[in-house]
């Protein structure tokens, strides 16, 4: 049993560092979606703001 936990570490290792580096590029995708939607309601109401005055 212990031979086989030590041949599946290693791949478990890279499985854990994938899973990581996927996870981190997901929440950065949505920080970034969220700071672009907050702008563009910045903008959105600022152009409305402009038209009405």
């Amino acid at each position: 049993m212990l031979k086989f936990l030590l041949a599946v570490l290693p791949s478990a290792g890279v499985l854990f560092i994938f899973w990581i580096g996927i996870r981190a590029m997901l929440q950065a995708d949505r920080r970034e979606r969220l700071a672009q939607a907050r702008i563009d309601a910045e903008q959105d109401a600022a152009a409305r703001r402009d038209a009405a005055g």
